[in-house]
């Protein structure tokens, strides 16, 4: 049987983190009979975090921290920011790895489209958009 803890007047024990914390620290929740969580907004957020790496990618928090630490816990594609968010491929589901928040979400506005990409990097490199006319009206982008 668990042991009985003195809880002040305005705070909780998390059953979560077993850490007792003032009311502020709570979701409120209206079917329970003092009208808070069960668990504090933090170990909320750590159960939401989890469930979506389930549910989105089929892995546990242990798997995702696995691949931060084969990327030394950079992000795999700057090699420069932390690597917080699993990247995977839209088509088949497959996680690739794991990206800071921006490079992330520049694969996301390229459409994980490869020649878009390489014609921003040929972009990048200096050769600007220049089509050539290759007959009247028409013309060719650069390949």
């Amino acid at each position: 049987m668990r042991e009985k803890v003195e809880v002040p007047s305005g705070h909780r024990l998390c059953r979560g983190c077993g850490e007792i914390k003032p009311h502020r620290a709570w979701h409120r929740n209206a079917t329970a009979s003092d009208v808070l969580s069960t668990r504090c907004r933090a170990c909320k957020a750590v159960q939401g975090r989890a469930g979506h790496l389930k549910r989105q990618h089929g892995m546990t928090t242990g798997k995702r921290d696995a691949l931060v630490a084969e990327q030394v816990g950079v992000c795999a594609i700057c090699l420069s920011a932390a690597a917080e968010h699993v990247d995977h491929c839209h088509e088949t589901g497959r996680v690739r790895g794991v990206l800071c928040f921006s490079c992330n979400a520049a694969l996301g506005q390229f459409k994980d489209r490869p020649e878009v990409m390489q014609r921003a990097i040929s972009y990048l490199e200096g050769n600007a958009w220049k089509p050539k006319l290759v007959a009247p009206g028409v013309y060719r982008l650069p390949s």
